[in-house]
């Protein structure tokens, strides 16, 4: 996962709700508690480092399974501080694809952290691919297969935030180092994988991400 002349620094940050169709599909629920009103800024979710694995990986899920989020993953290249849309994707070193799993659940706002934390549950690979390769990142194809099926078909368009205003948006308040994740986030309807399932992930020009969910024994069945 190295590519010169920067290590990934394991800092990941997930972009949440920014496929038009998620909001779409919480109609009024988003003027109620606890809500109240659309987000004005970016919802985000930090992956920490427990979470964090990579190809042909063993995740250990409970008897809800785990959703199916697959994301482009923007690798920073350099420090991107209060940066314009227009100089954004000046910042990007290149790409990859990350599967965020979480166990299901309708809080989308503030889902509890044993929900969208557990081990493993961060899925990062199989390579970096740079920038100049990826000629529009806001318009690659994404396929999620579950035991060998396609089970969701999509892309990374229709975005709430491209990857140029993704980055400018964050970088208003967050400074990204180089080396750090910036997930564009799933889209809508991610599907669910349950212990025994293989899964594999592909983004257009990206390849593919595999690996499989185990029984986690500790969970109760």
């Amino acid at each position: 996962m190295d590519v010169a002349p920067y290590r990934l620094s394991g800092v990941v940050v997930a972009a949440l709700l920014n496929h038009r169709p998620q909001w779409q599909a919480l109609g009024d629920a988003v003027h109620l508690p606890p809500y109240k009103a659309p987000a004005r800024a970016p919802v985000l979710a930090v992956r920490p480092r427990n979470t964090l694995t990579g190809p042909g990986a063993r995740v250990a899920v409970g008897a809800e399974g785990v959703m199916v989020g697959a994301s482009l993953a923007i690798v920073i290249g350099r420090a991107a501080c209060r940066v314009d849309v227009a100089e954004a994707l000046a910042h990007v070193a290149g790409y990859t694809i990350a599967v965020d799993l979480s166990v299901p659940h309708d809080s989308h706002y503030r889902p509890a952290v044993r929900l969208r934390a557990r081990d493993g549950s961060c899925v990062i690979g199989p390579a970096v691919v740079p920038a100049a390769r990826i000629a529009a990142p806001d318009a690659l194809t994404v396929k999620v297969d579950i035991g060998g099926n396609t089970v969701q078909a999509t892309d990374t368009a229709d975005r709430v935030r491209g990857v140029a205003q993704l980055i400018a948006d964050v970088s208003e308040f967050m400074t990204l180092q180089a080396g750090d994740l910036l997930l564009l986030g799933e889209p809508h309807g991610a599907p669910v994988a349950h212990a025994g399932d293989d899964v594999a992930v592909s983004i257009e020009g990206l390849g593919r991400l595999s690996f499989g969910l185990v029984n986690d024994l500790g969970s109760p069945a």
